[in-house]
């Protein structure tokens, strides 16, 4: 197997697929986003997926019966990550950050864990956290951890 890229790293043009239409209507600028996105991630494969699809992914990857934001899967020329529309779009508004930003965020974060990122205790994910605002500023999203 092929190692992932380097977050923040040069990496090929990702492939941007785009299965869940309403994707295009909830961020503009999609293709151009997601694409600056995930080369900065290292990701090879971008799928803009639904909710359903991501539910039964999960399901069978992971044992959880529910969509869930991102999914990783490390593979050749980068791995893949895969996200659903509706969990991005309610966290986003949760969060009160726009539906591109938070994609944004989600990618950088996908990449992390393809290289091996994780957040299992408070060390780890202060350190994902810190790698996450540090790409997310290269593309001029503001850090989502930042408090206040």
């Amino acid at each position: 197997m092929e190692p992932a890229p380097r977050p923040g790293s040069a990496a090929a043009e990702p492939l941007i697929l785009v299965e869940e239409n309403g994707w295009r209507r909830a961020v503009p600028g999609l293709a151009r986003l997601a694409a600056r996105a995930a080369a900065l991630a290292g990701a090879g494969t971008v799928v803009l997926a639904s909710d359903r699809a991501v539910k039964r992914l999960n399901a069978r990857h992971r044992g959880r019966n529910k969509p869930t934001n991102v999914l990783s899967f490390p593979g050749p020329g980068g791995g893949e990550i895969i996200l659903a529309l509706g969990v991005v779009r309610r966290e986003a508004e949760a969060a009160g950050r726009s539906v591109g930003r938070h994609l944004a965020h989600l990618l950088v974060h996908g990449g992390l864990h393809l290289a091996g990122f994780d957040h299992h205790g408070a060390g780890a994910a202060r350190r994902m956290e810190m790698a996450e605002a540090r790409l997310l500023r290269r593309l001029g999203v503001p850090n989502p951890w930042r408090r206040g």
